[in-house]
């Protein structure tokens, strides 16, 4: 796989990245009650950019964690970054003074971070905390995810056979007759019943050589992509499926094209007759000739 042109990080790669929602929140807005995120003026989901590397994270964390060079920087377990920095700095045996730290140290610890964190290598991260590694610009970055049409944000409200509260539970005595304590309590659960959205990703093979990153890292993003769906389910995502991953590869590393003109080459339109859609079924994915793509542009498409 690693041989394929989409996997080549000295190339520019410009992607379209399509999934769908049934029944669940892709994305809660912590803002808005952690309802489904939507632009306000076109009533379009949202699905952040952010999200979408958290569920890249997590997949290559856990099919990959306990290789050397893929473990994963930014956790959600409550690691703390000075203590991995320090780590850096204690492999290379160097000293970490505080605002002290040497520029040569820095460029050696950031080169360790490099080599041991997928998500560094891909992403980029800011070092510069107390313990200072540095800041790299990674090569893969990614635009929020946009519903092809409008969302209707639901409630629905749910019941908890159990409490939280021990005096909650307990039976209360009256004047005339004991009355037995509460044994449910409610809840609400956001939901959207069904969206497709379309996201769109870049790979600047430029910043890739600042980070090491390595073929072998563009086939684990890719392959990110396509599965990291199945490992994400959780009662509040609902159904959730990658349905296109479209990748146009330049002949070298500026391009050869812009990448609007080539994300035109994928059109997502519903079904004649359809008002409301409710399956990806309902939509239309038409993909452009490669042959009429612009001169050094090869389309992989990886799923669609």
């Amino acid at each position: 796989m690693t041989d394929a042109i989409y996997t080549d990080p000295g190339r520019r790669h410009d992607f379209v990245l399509l999934f769908d929602v049934t029944d669940g929140n892709p994305n809660g807005d912590p803002d808005a009650g952690n309802l489904p995120r939507v632009d306000l003026e076109t009533m379009q989901g949202l699905v952040t950019d952010v999200c979408l590397k958290r569920k890249v994270r997590n997949w290559v964390d856990a099919t990959r964690g306990e290789q050397e060079r893929y473990k994963i920087y930014i956790q959600n377990r409550g690691i703390a970054l000075n203590g991995l920095h320090q780590r850096a700095y204690t492999k290379l045996g160097l000293t970490s003074n505080g605002a002290k730290q040497k520029r040569d140290d820095v460029d050696r610890a950031r080169g360790e971070m490099c080599a041991n964190f997928f998500d560094i290598r891909a992403f980029g991260a800011v070092m510069t905390t107390r313990v200072n590694c540095g800041q790299v610009r990674g090569p893969i970055q990614m635009t929020f995810a946009r519903s092809i049409d409008p969302v209707v944000p639901m409630e629905c409200a749910i019941t908890r056979v159990a409490v939280t509260n021990a005096e909650n539970a307990a039976v209360l005595e009256g004047e005339e007759k004991e009355a037995r304590g509460k044994v449910t309590e409610m809840g609400r659960k956001s939901l959207i019943p069904y969206a497709l959205y379309r996201g769109y990703g870049f790979i600047n093979p430029y910043c890739g050589r600042q980070t090491g990153f390595a073929p072998e890292d563009l086939a684990v993003f890719w392959e990110a992509l396509q599965g990291m769906w199945d490992l994400d389910r959780s009662a509040s995502r609902g159904l959730m499926a990658c349905r296109g991953l479209y990748i146009f590869s330049h002949a070298n590393g500026v391009g050869n094209a812009p990448a609007h003109t080539l994300f035109e080459s994928i059109a997502v339109q519903r079904r004649d007759g359809i008002e409301t859609p409710r399956k990806y079924s309902d939509y239309i994915v038409t993909v452009k000739d490669p042959k009429d793509l612009p001169d050094g542009v090869i389309l992989s498409r990886l799923v669609g």
